[in-house]
């Protein structure tokens, strides 16, 4: 399999934008940055009633989970705190709107869209 190769900038400013489409409330802005068949890890996907692997697969799969949550976060906001990148992925590190610091890993596929993500939260 071929591995993308992404300018820094671009994926920075797709960071940025990651967060923008969030901040947005716009379901469909957030999932025109992923790819059709891209897959999500949370340990909140399973708290709120989908798989119980964690991970969710497909982009329907992503718009039932991601509206749910954003109907019950009608506050939801995140800050950027820094962006890390490498050839292939960033890491966004952001606050949430109730002070929880959390880092999404996002791999982008060739045409810099993202394939796979996961959120990482503190271990408590």
């Amino acid at each position: 399999m071929h591995t993308p190769h992404h300018a820094a900038a671009d994926i920075a400013a797709l960071g940025r934008e990651w967060i923008a489409a969030w901040n947005s409330h716009e379901l469909e802005r957030v999932l025109a940055l992923y790819t059709d068949d891209a897959e999500m890890t949370s340990d909140k996907i399973q708290a709120l009633g989908f798989e119980a692997d964690g991970t969710l697969r497909g982009k329907d799969r992503l718009r039932a989970y991601w509206g749910k949550a954003l109907a019950m976060l009608p506050n939801l906001r995140f800050d950027l705190i820094d962006t890390y990148v490498s050839p292939d992925s960033v890491v966004v590190f952001y606050q949430n709107e109730r002070g929880a610091q959390i880092c999404e890993y996002l791999r982008l596929d060739a045409e810099g869209k993202i394939r796979q993500g996961s959120a990482n939260h503190l271990a408590h």
